[in-house]
């Protein structure tokens, strides 16, 4: 086995993890789940049958990652965090054909106990506060906290705060890597030139 699974740890026939992919206790990934390289699912994740998640994403404890959510690459899911997948569930009405699909682009942190409404596209290397909720779509690189959700700012792929308007025209250099990001209106780019 090129994957290391906890003897707890229940993985259905059909799951696909790659290679140094780490399974902790009492997690369940379902049989139709598509896994990548190096990633870490702590303790109590369920991953659910219709679930993209790509390489090296680390997924804390206690996190459900429902059908129809694709991380992207590098995705960092805070302990107990949530995602949905149907927007107006009842327990009386069946509803697994309106699922809705939920994007969580390359690099992307959610906060520990944040909620990301289904439907939404969390944009490359944004930022979601501890405890936010997501019901729109959040910009490449955006910080975003509070209930619901509000942009506060902008983040580097390092992980701290931009010195940058929330819109406008801007340009701020990362102390810790030299890149530099250009904010253009309301989104922001990074270069890799000083």
């Amino acid at each position: 086995m090129e994957y290391q699974v906890h003897e707890s740890a229940i993985v259905d026939e059909g799951a696909q993890i790659g290679r140094g992919s780490r399974v902790w206790h009492f997690v369940h990934v379902c049989g139709g789940a598509r896994i990548g390289r190096n990633v870490s699912m702590g303790q109590g994740v369920f991953v659910g049958n219709k679930v993209i998640i790509g390489d090296n994403c680390k997924i804390q404890n206690n996190v459900s990652v429902y059908d129809n959510v694709h991380l992207e690459e590098g995705v960092f899911c805070g302990p107990s965090m949530v995602f949905t997948n149907v927007y107006n569930p009842r327990s009386l009405i069946e509803r697994k054909d309106e699922y809705r699909d939920t994007l969580v682009k390359r690099g992307a942190t959610l906060g520990a106990n944040c909620t990301i409404v289904c439907g939404v596209t969390i944009g490359a290397y944004a930022f979601v506060g501890a405890g936010a909720v997501v019901n729109k779509d959040v910009p490449d690189y955006a910080l975003i906290v509070g209930v619901p959700g509000k942009q506060i700012g902008w983040m580097s792929e390092f992980g701290e705060q931009l010195d940058l308007p929330l819109s406008g025209e801007g340009r701020a250099v990362c102390e810790h890597t030299g890149a530099v990001y250009t904010l253009s209106g309301q989104s922001v780019c990074k270069s890799e030139d000083a």
